[in-house]
């Protein structure tokens, strides 16, 4: 192991022990009960097995068989959630075929931020993942589970899933994916005709057939967003089956992988490996690793300080950065390199990297998983197999193989000992505006120090404007601000990208600096985000005025307002709006979230609204 990592994880033991130790306490007492059906009353066991076929009940009740739970992220409107609609019906098969039950415990909320993006059901994206864990909490709350089953896949839904069912730590959960869709439209032809309808040069037409034949059918986006980002963070932590993330929905290993997965959960309850026992800080230094070394998603800076948090761990943005020193940028997928997470998958996948970073010292292998009580194990491949029974079922449709030595193609992916930058993708920037974070690895090198006048914006609209109006024809540095979980939710800014991406084409050196988000699809233009403390609590960033000189140093790891000191301590925060604080709280039931915009933390805390 590299000291670095693990002065890192011990650092974050013992900053955590209080927390963790009440938190393991727990989890230790709820183990010690009866199951459900022998402790609740008569009366609760009816309500609760009264819709199952006879023999379900006879077994469950009489035969003391073991009940899975399953939680739900499905519906059609997310393309990668789609598959899900029959996975409740199979996983019920598949339990039958080993003594014992399944039930839909609850089905979760699931957007899709790729509708509402730059609209206002976006302020509800990011609050949404702790609706998801309350929804988890209170499907599981039934108790008469011995185990659970979560499917999801999505932004804030993994996260959302995960923080909600480590509430229910004593419990055995194996995450269940679906898969990416086939490979439609390259992202950077998407980029380019994006681009081209913000510069006025195609239509709304062109534009509508390029973004349905980027995203054309069932299974995750392709590009290495959010979602993606979740896939290879859960193989990290060794809570998915080996190399089920990047499987296609219609693929006929991924029927093999799920009902592998109802053996798998099934065969936990005698391993003492529940939930909360296997999230521990190595395996959360694990997921920070591989999100590092991918190049990943700039949201996980906030949902894996959450999810930590749901474990009594405690992590903050100088762990992420100082692991960033020592771990090497392994992958290059779209937005940080040309490949989609198809491309990703045929050069060697999460298996590949995860060896890869075992074998160089930057992740715990001794670790408990799903798959066992070592990290190997998620270094393989799924492949078909020979069906045992005729039929295809169960692990005798599926084996596992050692990932390739070698990558399929070192454009994607490389091995540790020739990568693509000796540290990760991921950087803390700290200064006078706050603390906030940076794609580094998505950002062209001419670009990683940006000096230049400040442009304010109190919307991303504002400064959309002002694009169209040819008013940004200069170096700048545009400060978008109210964008916070306290101001609006913090949604994602990502009509931000293309007029940027526009400006720096033509040569200016522009930069974008805000308290709101970026998330996976961070692109080629330097953006500082997350700024914390945001604006309405309080945050530096709403002294800025246009015209003040910034720096934004992705080298040196500092973002600034070259003001001089006593001017900058006299300088009054700016206050929201009265117009914007109206809107923000109105339409599209926002009315409903003024509680979480009220008490949620700061960014750096995970923006977690449960505390």
């Amino acid at each position: 192991m590299k000291s670095a990592v693990v002065e890192i994880t011990e650092r974050i033991r013992e900053r955590s022990q209080g927390l963790r130790s009440a938190y393991l306490r727990r989890v230790e007492a709820m183990a010690q009960r009866a199951r459900g059906p022998e402790r609740l009353g008569c009366a609760n066991v009816a309500h609760a097995f009264a819709a199952l076929p006879g023999s379900d009940k006879f077994r469950v009740v009489a035969e003391k068989g073991p009940n899975i739970g399953i939680l739900t992220a499905y519906n059609d409107v997310l393309s990668a959630h789609q598959p899900y609609e029959g996975y409740p019906a199979l996983i019920r098969d598949e339990a039958r075929r080993h003594g014992a039950t399944a039930q839909v415990a609850g089905g979760v909320p699931a957007m899709c931020d790729g509708v509402t993006q730059g609209y206002p059901g976006m302020e509800l994206s990011l609050f949404s993942r702790d609706t998801i864990a309350m929804s988890t909490a209170i499907g599981l709350s039934h108790d008469t589970f011995d185990a659970a089953l979560l499917l999801g896949i999505c932004d804030k839904i993994v996260p959302g899933l995960l923080i909600g069912a480590l509430q229910f730590g004593h419990v055995p959960c194996v995450f269940v994916p679906a898969g990416p869709m086939a490979s439609g439209l390259s992202n950077g032809d998407k980029s380019k005709v994006r681009e081209q309808f913000a510069q006025g040069l195609v239509g709304r037409d062109d534009l509508l057939k390029a973004e349905s034949a980027a995203y054309h059918g069932a299974g995750t986006c392709t590009f290495y967003g959010t979602a993606n980002s979740n896939q290879m963070l859960l193989e990290a932590m060794g809570l998915h089956l080996p190399g089920a993330a990047f499987v296609h929905p219609h693929d006929g290993l991924r029927e093999h992988l799920t009902r592998a997965a109802v053996q798998r959960v099934l065969a936990l309850r005698n391993e003492q490996a529940p939930l909360g026992k296997i999230v521990d800080e190595r395996c959360i230094v694990n997921a920070m690793v591989a999100l590092l070394a991918t190049g990943g998603s700039t949201n996980h800076l906030i949902h894996w300080v959450a999810v930590a948090r749901a474990a009594g761990i405690l992590i903050d943005w100088t762990d992420f950065s100082e692991l960033s020193a020592v771990v090497p940028l392994l992958a290059r997928v779209y937005p940080n390199g040309a490949a989609d997470v198809n491309q990703f998958q045929a050069a060697g996948g999460p298996g590949f990297v995860i060896r890869e970073l075992l074998d160089a010292g930057c992740m715990h292998g001794d670790v408990l998983s799903v798959n066992g009580p070592s990290l190997r194990a998620q270094t393989k491949l799924p492949v078909a197999a020979a069906d045992t029974d005729g039929q295809g079922h169960g692990q005798g449709g599926v084996r596992w193989i050692e990932a390739p030595m070698r990558s399929g193609d070192t454009s994607v992916v490389r091995p540790a000992s020739d990568p693509f930058s000796a540290s990760g993708g991921l950087k803390l920037l700290a200064g006078n505006l706050g603390r906030a974070v940076i794609k580094a690895s998505a950002v062209p090198e001419d670009r990683h120090i940006i000096e230049a006048p400040a442009i304010v914006f109190d919307t991303q609209d504002a400064l959309q404007a002002a694009f169209k109006a040819g008013e940004l024809e200069r170096d700048f540095i545009a400060v978008v601000r109210f964008q916070g979980p306290q101001a609006n939710g913090m949604p994602e800014l990502h009509k931000l990208t293309p007029p940027l991406a526009v400006l720096q084409g033509k040569g200016f050196r522009v930069a974008l600096v805000t308290d709101g988000r970026m998330s996976g699809a961070s692109g080629k233009v330097p953006a500082a985000i997350h700024v914390s403390p945001e604006v309405l609590a309080g945050g530096a960033l709403g002294k800025v005025r246009t015209g003040d000189l910034l720096r934004l140093d992705a080298v040196a790891g500092t973002l600034d307002a070259l003001v001089p000191a006593q001017i900058w301590a006299e300088r009054v925060i700016a206050a929201l709006p009265d117009d914007l604080a109206e809107n923000n709280a109105h339409g599209l039931g926002r009315e409903l979230f003024g509680g979480m915009r009220r008490n949620v933390r700061t960014a750096e805390e995970g923006a977690v609204t449960w505390l």
